[in-house]
């Protein structure tokens, strides 16, 4: 067995290679159920045996080594990788064993960690499928010395980010595009010492970028608690793994449904939090409406969202678990939170409330396998007493570029965004500064362009923006109209009416 230290790219490459093990042999979207707790399993057992192999070196005493490795997490008797490796047959039964037996040892931290993959269905999965899976993984040790946690968690990012471009129809709710989640994370500004969380949170991917920006600024990530909840099993599992294989210590995965059965309660209310992140299921239309309409959290405050948009119904729930004093959000919507005449009540209901900081416009792609344009909402519960009565604005839909189907922010984007946002002033074709009085003006439409003059921006960004409106329309939205009646705004010089709904 190999000992020595690996590259990211060696890394990458190793872990990609357990998944070609499984091409033709499965579904692409079922790679993950199987290949993440091979490879969680392998780290701890590695892991394991670096910290008894130390304490044994240091004592010479058995007994002391093995409390010493199970100070990190226990590995029973039984339950370490090897054991699973030695297995003649009966494979999956004796990973499966070997996983139970992990997560009833280390309660706290593992419990539901490996999933419920079909690991003992050998039509599915068999024998000689799982011992090549085995033999491939056994190909490196996955120490911390040859592959530290900041590493391995991104070879997993990778891994996340391949299975979502693999598996296509699951990619939205299993990857948000990562560039935008590090400038939703440097816009909030997260610290040591706060909670931060995500009700829909995936993989894990914006609370691993809050934790990356805090100890960006030199702070002492393990004061940090990390929070989410994830409705389904399997991807739940994989977040609570990718905060493990970052050396995260103190995190609270939960499965289930947010807005049916938010899991997250302190005594008879929500739990609050400094910081919360999102990137909520859009639109979506199967959904508990009447039971909003009394809900027992009190989410309901600014109304009951139509049943065919539960948009607002995520932003809701995320504005009641931000803390009273310290609590900021950031929440990745399309754009027709902004302007849809079915939610205008609500919306003016939020804008009278004084919660909304920023409204940011992004361009076309941002959201994985779609042309839909995005926006961040950002709100806080305690404005800074200049910003008071006031929204920010950002017209950044030119601000992007692409990688085949793909949009990303460069480091630039990032960064001229990141600067409106904290300069919080007019600029010119890009920002404005509104009165929340001005917008309720409006009937309360948020519609960046009836601020932000763009009328010397709209090049071939404009273009492509429109080209993928078009394709965004048959998803659902009426993007493309949006922003044909934009176009009208600019030529004419007329202001924007809003198609009744859009």
């Amino acid at each position: 067995m190999k000992s020595d230290r690996l590259s990211q790219k060696e890394l990458e490459s190793y872990l990609w290679g357990a998944a070609t093990l499984l091409r033709g042999l499965i579904d692409a979207s079922d790679y993950k159920q199987y290949i993440f707790p091979l490879l969680f399993f392998k780290r701890l057992s590695d892991v394991w045996d670096e910290d008894y192999r130390e304490a044994i070196e240091d004592s010479q005493d058995e007994g002391y080594a093995t409390a010493t490795a199970n100070d990190r997490f226990a590995i029973p008797e039984g339950a370490h990788w090897k054991d699973a490796r030695d297995a003649s047959r009966d494979v999956g039964r004796a990973l499966l064993n070997s996983y139970q037996s992990i997560e009833a040892a280390n309660p706290q931290r593992l419990q539901g960690v490996f999933g419920n993959a079909a690991w003992t269905d050998k039509a599915q999965m068999p024998d000689e499928t799982l011992k090549n899976l085995i033999e491939h993984f056994s190909k490196h040790t996955l120490s911390l010395a040859n592959v530290p946690e900041d590493e391995l968690g991104n070879g997993y990012e990778y891994l996340i980010k391949q299975f979502a471009d693999d598996s296509g129809h699951t990619a939205q709710e299993f990857y948000t595009n990562r560039t935008l989640v590090h400038l939703m994370a440097q816009m909030l500004e997260p610290k040591a010492g706060e909670a931060i969380y995500d009700p829909t949170c995936g993989t894990g991917g914006m609370l691993i970028s809050c934790l990356a920006e805090v100890k960006r600024h030199g702070g002492d990530t393990r004061t940090m608690g990390l929070y989410g909840q994830e409705l389904i099993n399997i991807t739940a599992a994989i977040a609570r793994m990718n905060l493990v294989l970052h050396g995260v210590s103190d995190f609270d995965i939960r499965s289930g449904n947010t807005l049916h059965e938010p899991a997250l309660i302190e005594g008879d209310r929500l739990k609050t939090f400094d910081v919360v992140l999102a990137n909520p299921p859009y639109s979506i239309k199967k959904w508990n409406r009447e039971a909003w309409q009394s809900d027992q959290w009190g989410r309901n405050f600014l109304g009951t969202p139509p049943q065919g948009r539960a948009d607002y119904a995520f932003f809701q729930h995320i504005l009641k678990s931000m803390d009273p004093k310290t609590g900021r959000c950031a929440i990745l919507f399309p754009h027709g939170v902004l302007f849809r005449n079915a939610e205008q009540e609500m919306r003016c209901e939020l804008v009278e409330s004084d919660l909304v900081e920023c409204a940011l416009g992004l361009g076309p792609g941002l959201f994985y396998n779609s042309a839909m344009e995005a926006c961040v909402v950002i709100c806080r519960s305690q404005k800074e007493k200049s910003k008071r009565g006031k929204i920010l604005l950002i017209d950044a839909v030119a601000e992007f570029l692409r990688d085949g189907v793909q949009s990303f922010l460069s480091p630039e984007n990032q960064s001229k965004i990141l600067r409106a946002f904290q300069v919080f002033q007019d600029v010119p074709q890009f920002a404005a500064v509104v009165t929340n009085e001005e917008v309720l003006a409006r009937n309360g439409s948020l519609s960046i362009p009836l601020y932000v003059d763009r009328s010397d921006t709209r090049d071939a960004a404009e273009a492509i923006s429109l080209k993928h409106a078009w394709t965004a329309f048959d998803e659902g939205g009426q993007d493309f109209w949006k922003q044909m009646n934009d176009l009208i705004y600019i030529f004419d010089g007329v202001s924007v009416k809003e198609d009744a709904d859009a």
